[in-house]
């Protein structure tokens, strides 16, 4: 395992060799980064857990860092505050260090990163195409190798563009889910923060510490660990027709992989939600914005970024009664998505329509900028969570990216929709995000291949592993339809029995108690490490007449052996 000191020294070496200074509005001064690392492996080597030791992280810069300074962009907001955002403090708690704080579109506001007063970044790929934005800066420090992970900001695609645009993982968890205290606010009741990451492992590491921190939203009840409906949404020709054709070929590509994993592709009507997502920018919810930071916008005066401050200073204007016809526009529209997704696991999209050049963006700032929040504007507005990863197809040299959407904490579900098409890595089975849940052994007819293993898929369980029980156990088969094991403790002649762990949310583990027949009961199991997790047992009366197989230790090896 790399050494914290080890970890920030190579990073340092990097950001030298990489040059690329408009990534950093501040890049911590290295000796302070190193004694921050040395810290962290003195914790390691006197025993404390310390799940991201080793990883090195950059904070978009409206995202507060204890000791340096914050700016949003602008350099008339600057202020350095004594404490860290919260989900900062989380990450460094669990032994991550903080090396610099990254560009961004002045005040989140822009999918381009051009909007800044701090250089313009360019794309990983190609210095004549924009990085996107507005968390420019922590993308190309991901997607360059310069640090392991990095925080953004996500209103209105800000964790998703520039992560297709740089052929990385972006993050972007139902609102709610991490904690937003110490982050400048852009638009309040649509902010998140967002992950970056090479990988889904690593941006989900993140995401499994900062969700254990206070979140303003506890988990819904009804949130699944995983894909069960066995369907996918996608666009029709009409509105792939508004892709670039480079883009369009990859978003084909990636709905072909979808439908090797087994998802059935359906084409779905997004009229509904791309009205909506001009809600965001063409309506009176743009005074979410002048509330959050117009009056500062219009102190800066000259040194506001003109764009913004031509999208952000009118919004002042606006009447309650504007407001309110525009929110009543949104319930609709959220009505309209609801529906839309009921059936299926999650709605594949173009995370772009295509990759402009920083000349397309100086020719049309507004026009352009819009023209990339097409399939990303509504996400937060209607409440939804998004995952986004390249691209089938796409490279490092050629980066083209899909997002995945889904309902209000499927965070989990379109992480397993998305490595089960190959899109990208799948979590470890010890990642939740936050998720309640309970474990369940199962050492039967509900394992995988068994034929009441769907009763588990359908509720959205997971897969965390094969385990036995504690040697204590005995097993024997039931006259049941179809065939099944009872397992009871004995106190003496136990065995060890081979069965499969699964996860379930509490409402998941719920839907499938509600299918448990007699004689099957469930008690609390031992496993042969010693924890003691929910499991299945037998009603005593069962056994009198059922074969004992205890010496098979497996109910698989069993069936085969009958067969």
């Amino acid at each position: 395992m790399t050494s914290a000191q080890e970890a920030v020294a190579t990073c340092y070496e990097r950001v030298r060799a990489v040059a690329r200074p408009e990534i950093w509005i501040t890049l911590r001064d290295r000796d302070d980064a190193l004694a921050a690392a040395h810290a962290v492996d003195a914790k390691a080597r006197a025993g404390a857990v310390l799940p991201l030791a080793g990883t090195t992280v950059a904070v978009k810069d409206n995202i507060d860092v204890a000791g340096l300074p914050t700016t949003a962009g602008a350099p008339g907001v600057r202020h350095t505050p004594a404490t860290s955002a919260e989900t900062v403090r989380l990450l460094e708690e669990a032994g991550a260090v903080v090396v610099g704080k990254t560009n961004l579109d002045q005040f989140a506001t822009g999918l381009v990163g051009t909007r800044t007063p701090y250089g313009t970044p360019a794309s990983a790929s190609d210095p004549t195409l924009v990085a996107g934005g507005s968390s420019s800066g922590s993308a190309l420090a991901v997607a360059l190798g310069l640090v392991d992970l990095a925080l953004g900001t996500d209103t209105a695609g800000s964790g998703r563009v520039p992560a297709a645009f740089n052929h990385i993982v972006g993050v972007k968890p139902t609102l709610g889910m991490l904690p937003s205290t110490g982050v400048y606010p852009a638009s309040p009741s649509y902010d998140t923060v967002s992950v970056f990451a090479r990988t889904l492992t690593t941006a989900g590491r993140a995401m499994e510490v900062m969700a254990s921190g206070p979140a303003s939203r506890p988990w819904q009840r009804h949130a699944r660990l995983s894909a069960t409906r066995g369907r996918v949404g996608v666009v029709d020709g009409e509105v792939l027709a508004l892709v670039d054709e480079d883009w369009a070929a990859a978003y084909l590509a990636s709905v072909e992989a979808v439908a090797a994993a087994g998802f059935e592709p359906v084409e779905v009507g997004m009229a509904p939600l791309l009205d909506a997502a001009k809600l965001l920018y063409e309506g009176a919810l743009l005074a979410e914005r002048a509330y959050a930071f117009g009056d500062v916008l219009a102190e800066l005066g000259p040194a506001a970024d003109p764009t913004v401050a031509g999208i952000v200073l009118p919004a002042r204007d606006f009447a309650a009664v504007d407001l309110v016809r525009d929110q009543q526009k949104l319930l609709s529209a959220r009505s309209s998505a609801a529906r839309t997704l009921a059936p299926l696991d999650a709605l594949l999209l173009p995370t772009a329509p295509g990759h402009p050049s920083l000349a397309d963006v100086g020719a049309d700032p507004v026009g352009v900028n819009s023209r990339i929040g097409t399939f990303t504007n509504f996400v937060n507005l209607l409440d939804l969570s998004a995952l986004a990863v390249p691209a089938a197809g796409s490279t490092s040299r050629s980066p083209a990216g899909v997002i995945l959407v889904g309902r209000a904490h499927d965070d989990l579900v379109l992480a397993d929709v998305a490595a089960r098409a190959g899109l990208t890595d799948a979590l470890p089975p010890d990642q939740f995000w936050g998720a309640p849940c309970r474990e369940l052994v199962v050492l039967g007819a509900h394992r995988t291949g068994q034929p009441l293993n769907h009763q588990l898929t359908d509720a959205g369980a997971r897969f965390l592993g094969t385990v036995r029980t504690a040697p204590a156990y005995r097993m024997a088969r039931l006259d049941t339809t179809p065939p099944k094991p009872a397992i009871w403790k004995a106190a003496t002649g136990g065995a060890s029995i081979t069965g499969e762990l699964w996860a379930l949310t509490p409402d998941g583990l719920l839907d499938f108690l509600g299918q448990l027949a007699a004689p099957m009961a469930i008690t609390p199991v031992t496993l042969s490490d010693g924890r003691e997790v929910l499991g299945f047992t037998c009603e005593p009366g069962a056994l009198e007449t059922a074969e004992d197989i205890t010496a098979h230790g497996d109910w698989i090896a069993y069936l085969t052996s009958t067969t």
